[in-house]
């Protein structure tokens, strides 16, 4: 699951999926904006099928471990 979510980042961002790792933070290491966040969450309901995202949890997902965790903990 891990390497699939790499890969969503990767190709969301722009970037080498080999320079992803849980500790890669969204808006210091990917230069995300709400709107990037927001995109982010839409890829991850249809990509893994977690529920909508509200706002509050949306910013409490800052690294690629924090959302890894969060698909982990809301798998369908």
């Amino acid at each position: 699951m891990l390497e699939k979510l790499k890969k969503l980042i990767a190709e969301q961002f722009a970037v080498d999926e080999d320079s992803i790792t849980l500790e890669t933070s969204f808006v210091d290491d990917l230069g995300a904006d709400s709107l990037d966040l927001v995109e982010l969450s839409m890829s991850l309901e249809e990509e893994f099928g977690v529920s909508e995202t509200d706002d509050e949890t949306l910013a409490r997902l800052r690294t690629v471990g924090d959302v890894f965790n969060f698909i982990c903990n809301n798998d369908n």
